[in-house]
């Protein structure tokens, strides 16, 4: 795969940087965009990992972060390498040749097309929580609840994706720090102002649900591929390690409050989303509820284009590229909501992207990489053998758990809908 896709890639899907090109980011500045890209979408799910795993699985939220941590600051030292490194595909050629540049831009691009899937369940789950008695009629069909909002979502953002300039979209996608602040203190406020309470107990330790929870943890940590862009934008890269330790140590307090905060508010019965379980007539339940539906919709061109633009960049077409584009754009939405529809199950999909898709770009590629690129001592080598003993231990049962449970819960053949669709748009670019 040609490196200049998937540096647009990482351009397009970073945290946009107001700087001198001399100077470069401050620490400060970078800490903000590190954040930034590791909030989203995990963070209402994450009260419902930890019901899954019970109280003690807390722990391994904080083992997943220290262990992400460390292989972002292995991606920074596989960097400085050589100065023609510059993003994550660029590691990977660097260890294994156009083998590993290809690897690693397929999981990239699965991430992404995986987690715009997330969005719409998100959207359909949220908004049919508003509004319940949702329906329409397209002649002799009717389409309810959930099927509503996420085609009309999907019809929203689609001119969006049309955007070849993205800069703009991207400064609104800022408020996604913004918005994950607002939503912690919103389901603090249901739960202590407005007659929830935290009085669930909960369970100790659960071990049928141990590896669900891990996968999205691991989902909640997948900020790696925008890692080296981010280190690159700093005036000092050297202190780029202390960012990862700022931005995690953020990131791990905000999402095990929320993970803490929602267990005492509904204990075994939170949902895949803690935003369905709250009551909304409550004036705070629906700043949490609209604060979650609206950050998606800004980001959703962000996550989409980088994929539309990879297959433009393979076309032979010039006259007409322009018309294609918007095919190619389009027809990208369609699958995109086709599976969701398909499979909306917004737990198991988050699950299945953690385990598979997460573990494998933030876990076990860094840690191949560094043992090829470097010389590292005998204790990093045993540390990044446990690690990888770890994540593939998580990546093979929790992708095994999730296509389990999807396929028991949408029945056998519509999987298969999953799997044509991803396949077929794996194999344009």
């Amino acid at each position: 795969m040609e490196s200049h896709s998937m540096e647009r890639i990482e351009t397009q899907n970073q945290i946009p940087q107001i700087m001198e090109p001399s100077k470069g980011t401050s620490f400060f500045r970078t800490c903000f965009n590190g954040i930034n890209a590791l909030s989203g979408i995990g963070i209402i799910s994450v009260p419902y990992a930890l019901s899954q795993g019970g109280w003690l699985c807390l722990m391994l939220l904080f083992l997943v972060a220290i262990i992400c941590c460390y292989t972002g600051i292995l991606l920074q030292k596989c960097m400085s390498v050589s100065p023609s490194i510059k993003t994550y595909p660029d590691i990977g050629e660097f260890a294994f040749g156009n083998k590993g540049r290809i690897l690693i831009s397929i999981f990239l691009y699965l991430e992404l097309y995986f987690v715009a899937i997330e969005f719409l369940i998100l959207e359909g789950d949220n908004l049919q929580k508003l509004f319940p008695d949702a329906k329409n009629h397209f002649g002799c069909v009717k389409i309810v609840g959930r099927e509503v909002f996420v085609l009309l979502v999907a019809i929203i953002i689609l001119p969006t994706t049309w955007l070849k300039s993205l800069g703009l979209l991207a400064y609104v996608s800022i408020g996604g720090v913004l918005a994950s602040i607002v939503l912690v203190f919103s389901i603090f406020w249901v739960g202590a102002i407005d007659g929830i309470g935290f009085e669930e107990k909960g369970v100790i330790w659960r071990w049928d649900g141990l590896i669900s929870a891990i996968s999205m943890y691991t989902f909640c940590y997948c900020g790696h591929a925008l890692f080296p862009t981010i280190c690159n934008s700093m005036k000092d890269r050297s202190q780029f390690p202390k960012v990862l330790f700022v931005c995690f140590i953020l990131s791990t307090i905000t999402y095990g409050s929320m993970a803490t905060m929602g267990y005492l508010m509904y204990g075994q019965k939170l949902m895949s989303q803690i935003t369905l379980n709250l009551p909304t007539r409550k004036i705070s339940s629906k700043i949490a509820i609209y604060t979650t539906l609206v950050n998606p919709i800004t980001k959703y061109a962000l996550v989409v284009s980088p994929i539309a633009t990879a297959i433009e960049d393979k076309l032979p077409l010039r006259k007409s590229k322009f018309i294609v584009s918007y095919f190619i754009r389009t027809f990208l939405v369609i699958s995109i909501v086709i599976v969701a529809l398909t499979v909306p199950f917004f737990g198991y999909v988050m699950t299945f992207t953690g385990a598979l898709l997460g573990v494998t770009v933030s876990i076990l590629l860094p840690c191949l990489c560094y043992l090829k690129i470097k010389k590292p001592s005998y204790l990093d080598v045993v540390f990044i053998g446990m690690i990888l003993v770890f994540g593939s231990s998580v990546a093979i049962s929790g992708t095994y758990t999730s296509l389990k449970n999807i396929i028991s819960h949408s029945g056998g053949y519509r999987i298969l809908w999953l799997w044509v669709l991803t396949i077929f748009n794996i194999n344009l670019y």
